[in-house]
């Protein structure tokens, strides 16, 4: 029987939740646990949602690199040559990384990837965190793959495997790798992508190979006497998942709106995403960058906790079971089921969100 995408990632749930266990044990011995309850929990749901959403979106993106490949391919390579697999890893893995790059130079690209760099811990949960908007404008990178004759099955699979192998490297329970971290992406690497102190920000891009930033002058090696401080320059101090990935296309739109200047309209959603119009600025200006920070993390009572824990689980299996069913089901059941499980992890995000007042109190220990 053969399998969808989607019940891959099933599959290999059980994989990642027992990985998750383990680095959760691995940290409770050596006194160095990573994870929150509610952090987790955000940026597992945002991969769910992500996934689920995807049911969506990803026959539209193969479709289209599909008909690519069918009108404009300039050879057409054979499916069943190994070498074939192997280019397409490495060329997938190429384009993976200026798709990347420009997620972090581009507003309108960032507003998609900034939901996976949300996460103000780093740990395996952190590499579930993706973001549901991805599909806007990411498959126009692989493009070029289509036209050099890739065959659509061979990038659907090098797909899947890029996206798994980056799984690994969201751990700060393993150092350096010494000959490892000069050729491929790894924990250390990873690290200071994810990294907003100055001398780590927009570095380290490589989905398998590191090789690409080594390359293009984007490498930076992880110091030890500046460890890593984790999420987005304006944290986002929210477990809501719909508004994590919508807040920052919210925040092009305010700019967009509030300046004068017709061409920084559009300029906002094309210039690095620090970039703001100038009159915008003056009127709304940002919060300045202080690190070390303290983390958005409002204290939870247990009974909050237990009642976030139910409502997460039982958006699990509601997912769980969707992407196994998913391609059984016709489209209004479909959507009802993509519903039901955005409700639930809005619910999960609302029961881990204190009331106003202890956010409050919070938000003025944090500052």
């Amino acid at each position: 029987m053969s399998l969808t995408p989607a019940q891959v990632i099933v599959l290999a749930t059980p994989v990642f939740l027992g990985l998750i266990a383990l680095e959760l044990f691995v940290g409770w011995r050596r006194g160095r646990n990573t994870y929150r309850l509610a952090d987790a929990i955000n940026s597992i749901g945002l991969g769910m949602m992500s996934q689920v959403v995807g049911l969506f979106t990803k026959v539209a993106a193969i479709g289209i690199y599909t008909w690519v490949y069918e009108h404009a391919a300039l050879v057409e390579l054979p499916v069943d040559a190994v070498w074939v697999w192997v280019v397409g890893l490495l060329a997938y893995d190429f384009c993976y990384y200026w798709l990347h790059r420009f997620g972090h130079t581009m507003a309108l690209l960032w507003a998609a990837h900034s939901v996976h760099h949300q996460s103000e811990d780093y740990n395996l949960s952190t590499a579930l965190r993706q973001t549901s908007s991805g599909w806007i404008a990411g498959w126009v990178f692989y493009l070029p793959m289509a036209v050099a004759g890739i065959p659509p099955l061979v990038f659907g699979v090098v797909a899947l495997i890029d996206l798994l192998y980056q799984y690994w490297v969201h751990t700060q329970q393993i150092g350096k790798l010494g000959w490892f971290d000069r050729w491929f992406c790894s924990p250390s690497n990873h690290r200071v992508h994810h990294a907003v102190n100055d001398k780590y920000l927009d570095k380290n891009y490589g989905g398998i190979l590191i090789v690409w930033d080594r390359l293009f002058g984007t490498f930076v090696e992880e110091d030890d006497a500046e460890p890593c401080v984790y999420g987005t320059i304006k944290p986002l101090r929210s477990w809501n998942p719909i508004w994590a990935n919508l807040s920052f296309y919210a925040e092009l739109a305010r700019d967009s709106w509030h300046t004068r200047s017709w061409a920084d309209k559009l300029r906002r959603w094309f210039a690095p995403p620090g970039w703001r119009p100038a009159d915008v600025a003056a009127r709304f200006p940002g919060e300045p960058l202080v690190l070390p920070r303290a983390p958005y993390d409002p204290p939870l009572p247990p009974w909050r906790q237990a009642a976030a824990l139910a409502v997460f689980v039982a958006a699990m299996l509601a997912t769980l079971a969707l992407l196994w069913w998913a391609h059984t089901l016709a489209p209004a059941a479909l959507g009802a089921g993509a519903g039901a499980v955005f409700a639930l992890l809005w619910a999960a995000g609302w029961v881990c969100t204190p009331s106003a007042s202890v956010s409050r109190r919070a938000r003025a220990q944090a500052a």
